[in-house]
């Protein structure tokens, strides 16, 4: 759970707190937490914004031993990161895009792409999917190299997150509500 100055590991069935990273610097955060290769990774919002990556065995206060990785340049406010593989991708409000390798931190590559962003990107197979508040959604492909797959401008601006049920996207923009559905 991420909270002010504080992202936070709970236990499942009882509530009880297991672990804590505190950041005081940072605040805010609105992006959920996502889970893979033995870690968690999360921004810390406002301020400072950087992504972490936290080993979540611990116990108590693990500020000092449990952040894997850290990048401090590039970090999202508001949108979610998304795993594809060994790699994490992360847009910033700005439109800096940034490919991760999520076992090490270190920066495959960057890219810019052009508005603003709020939702979160959205993976499928071997694509990732970026969401724009003018319209846009890019497509690119999920790898070691920058790739567009494609470019498309829907009315309305996406400041949520797309939703997926089977093989529907769900887009919520200004006024409007898209459903896209492709063959199996």
């Amino acid at each position: 759970s991420i909270g002010s100055k504080a992202a936070y590991g709970y236990d499942p069935l009882t509530g009880r707190e297991l672990w804590r990273i505190q950041e005081p610097t940072s605040f805010s955060s609105s992006s959920s937490p996502v889970a893979g290769h033995g870690l968690v990774f999360y921004t810390t919002g406002w301020q400072n914004g950087h992504l972490l990556a936290v080993r979540p065995d611990g116990a108590g206060d693990v500020t000092s031993t449990h952040i894997a990785w850290r990048v401090t340049r590039g970090a999202p406010k508001k949108p979610s990161v998304a795993i594809a593989g060994d790699l994490i991708y992360m847009i910033n409000d700005s439109g800096l895009l940034t490919c991760i390798d999520a076992r090490t931190g270190a920066i495959v590559w960057t890219a810019r792409l052009n508005g603003n962003y709020s939702a979160s990107p959205l993976t499928a197979g071997n694509r990732v999917y970026f969401f724009s508040e003018e319209g846009k959604t890019t497509v690119i492909e999920a790898g070691r190299q920058y790739k567009v797959l494609a470019e498309n401008f829907l009315d309305g601006g996406f400041m949520a997150t797309a939703a997926v049920a089977g093989n529907a996207l769900f887009l919520r923009a200004g006024g409007h509500l898209y459903r896209i559905e492709g063959g199996d």
